[in-house]
């Protein structure tokens, strides 16, 4: 198991912070591997984006990987704790996720965390950036995972200050009601749902958008055969709690979903 990063002084202490549980985790759970998948110097620190990847049991076929990523925003810590929390849960009960390997990344940008700002420090919103030649580090080392990993979906976890419901994007009407909508009923239970007819200035219905803005985290557009890409957000007006637990309950909705989909789909 490779450890995080040191616990010197080259990480500020709420870095460390969010750090310590997932570590804590990978080293008492033997389905829990910790990594780094880069890290880049910025002023006279080096930051790291952690990788977390639980290895869920065989379920007979071969093992589906999913990334899933959050605070891309560094002001929207609950998807971070969202993962957190998933991942415990999966480590007591690791059936959950069988057939599964789960890659999360549960700190996308980090100067942005740590100066609590959506933006990183270089001032990029660093989820407008992706495949459009960037050369912010951040976005050198995520395309880098999304081209590497092969994943088999792409899950990205936020929190929308200008929402006071639970609303997302799936990449086409296949995902939107195998996915996507079964995460959505299932996490209003916690939180209500955005039902408005236009959401962050686009077109929706029942929660769910029609697109979404240019550069957001994404498949590499040369992937073959597409992984699906889901976006699901949370209100960040509700109290974290709340947004966490309702964002975990997505996560559960889509693993279930998505196994359910799989299986319906080799018979058609």
């Amino acid at each position: 198991m490779v450890m995080l990063a040191p616990s010197g002084q080259n990480h500020p202490h709420k870095l460390r912070q969010l750090y310590a549980p997932f570590l804590g985790l990978a080293e008492h759970s033997r389905r829990v591997i910790g990594t780094v998948a880069g890290s880049f110097a910025r002023e006279d620190r080096r930051y790291t984006i952690p990788r977390f990847t639980f290895l869920g049991p065989g379920d007979g076929g071969a093992q589906r990987r999913i990334g899933l990523f959050a605070l891309l925003h560094g002001d929207e810590p609950a998807g971070a704790a969202a993962l957190l929390r998933w991942l415990q849960t999966l480590a007591d009960r690791p059936a959950l996720a069988a057939g599964y390997d789960l890659v999360c990344y549960p700190l996308c940008n980090p100067t942005g965390y740590e100066d609590g700002t959506r933006c990183s420090r270089a001032g990029l919103d660093l989820n407008r950036e992706f495949w459009r030649n960037s050369a912010a580090p951040e976005i050198s080392i995520l395309e880098g995972e999304l081209r590497t990993q092969q994943f088999d979906g792409v899950i990205a976890l936020h929190a929308d200050d200008t929402s006071d419901g639970l609303y997302g994007y799936a990449h086409g009407r296949v995902f939107n009601e195998n996915l996507l909508l079964p995460a959505l009923r299932a996490s209003e239970r916690v939180l209500p749902r955005d039902r408005r007819a236009v959401i962050d200035g686009f077109a929706a219905s029942e929660g769910i958008i029609a697109d979404c803005f240019p550069g957001v985290l994404a498949p590499p557009p040369d992937q073959q055969p597409q992984p699906f890409e889901v976006i699901f957000e949370t209100p960040a007006v509700m109290p974290l709690d709340k947004q966490v637990e309702a964002a975990q309950t997505a996560l559960h909705a889509m693993l279930a979903a998505h196994r359910g989909f799989i299986a319906h789909a080799q018979y058609l």
